[in-house]
């Protein structure tokens, strides 16, 4: 069966270039450009993975929609992985605190991130 996967990120390139990686395995690929319209999306759609970029513009970063989705009951297995290009301890351990499954560094390459999304629906 398919996963929903949302991609949160500002950059229409990253958006891409996730897209692109995704696009071979057997996933549902959603975007959204900003924290806000990714609390939206995560609403309607119930994705089973959300991949969240840690510094968007606007009202809420990615700790921040991080934190909201892992506290609404709703959302209860949902997966988050946080998608950062800081990566130190004080960033991860912000992103745990937030709530986040698991923490990748930007860049990052397509085989990562296919792998970490495998390691989480086997861990369903």
């Amino acid at each position: 069966m398919s996963k929903t996967v949302l991609i949160v990120d500002d950059h229409a390139d990253i958006r891409r270039l996730i897209r692109m990686t995704l696009e071979f395995e057997d996933y549902q690929i959603h975007e959204a450009a900003d924290g806000e319209s990714a609390l939206q999306l995560a609403a309607a759609l119930r994705p089973d993975v959300v991949l969240l970029d840690v510094m968007m513009p606007r009202a809420l970063d990615g700790l921040q929609v991080c934190a909201r989705l892992k506290a609404e009951p709703r959302f209860a297995g949902m997966q988050v992985i946080l998608l950062s290009a800081r990566g130190q301890a004080r960033d991860r351990e912000a992103g745990l605190r937030a709530g986040a499954d698991a923490y990748m560094i930007k860049p990052f390459s397509p085989l990562q991130l296919i792998e970490h999304l495998a390691s989480l629906s086997h861990s369903d």
